[in-house]
């Protein structure tokens, strides 16, 4: 499938894994739509790609709606990354013994998983209406973690999300196979996002030892690149990729 001339939303797109998702997809010719929280930041990502802008929850029907519109107006949508997240830990019980919330929970499992879903029904709603490319009407690649099969303490919440993710994408493919669409996901280990920015170098150092090889964090271009491929590649379905060096995860 090719993506010149086509349109393509990433979520996140704003920074970390959507930002260079979001790059990779418009240095290939895509009209990115790219949906975010952070308006600065999306606004300014937007115009370096010459694409839009739509600030949105994953989690709300209407707002995604707009930004599968917004790229629906540009081009034929033929490519979705689910990169918007959140990682916030939280015990079962915390050290003074009070069980984790319940709004907690909601909170990480609905932007995580749900959101994703809902972006996914919603783009592949528009992608059915698409001439076949190269046999394919649009290609979706989700955004799992390491999480989904190496939990550790504190990640029942973010582990059960990535463990949605991981476990929905073949249902999703099959369903999806009747219009053309594949589906994929990516499960990255430790990512040099922002997200990590702000940690001291010892404990950057201290998390790349624990990768196999190379002995280094992740890039954010990595994960654009797969992703790319993913989209492209016209045999991929179904499948669920760990992008992590050969990490496995220790309890904490």
């Amino acid at each position: 499938m090719h993506l010149t001339g086509a349109s393509a939303i990433v979520t996140g797109g704003a920074s970390g894994l959507g930002g260079a998702t979001a790059r990779r997809l418009a240095a290939d010719g895509a009209h990115v739509v790219v949906v975010d929280l952070n308006e600065e930041k999306g606004e300014a990502m937007a115009a370096e790609l010459n694409g839009a802008f739509v600030q949105a929850d994953v989690r709300d029907e209407d707002q995604v709606r707009t930004a599968v519109e917004a790229a629906v107006e540009m081009g034929p949508l033929r490519a979705l990354v689910n990169c918007a997240g959140v990682g916030n830990p939280g015990r079962t019980l915390n050290r003074d013994g009070e069980p984790l919330s319940l709004e907690f929970w909601d909170f990480v499992v609905g932007i995580n998983l749900t959101g994703t879903f809902n972006c996914i029904r919603l783009a592949a709603a528009a992608m059915a209406d698409n001439e076949p490319d190269d046999g394919d009407r649009g290609a979706i690649v989700n955004t799992a973690s390491v999480a989904a099969y190496d939990g550790q303490i504190g990640q029942a919440a973010y582990a059960a999300s990535k463990g949605g993710i991981v476990g929905m994408t073949l249902p999703i493919a099959r369903d999806l196979s009747a219009i053309n669409v594949r589906v994929n996901t990516i499960a990255p280990g430790i990512i040099d996002t922002p997200l990590l920015a702000g940690l001291p170098e010892p404990a950057r150092e201290s998390l790349a030892t624990q990768v196999l090889h190379p002995k280094r964090l992740g890039q954010p271009e990595e994960y654009a690149e797969l992703a790319h491929l993913l989209i492209t590649h016209g045999y991929m379905n179904a499948e669920s990729i760990r992008m992590d060096g050969g990490i496995r995860m220790a309890p904490k």
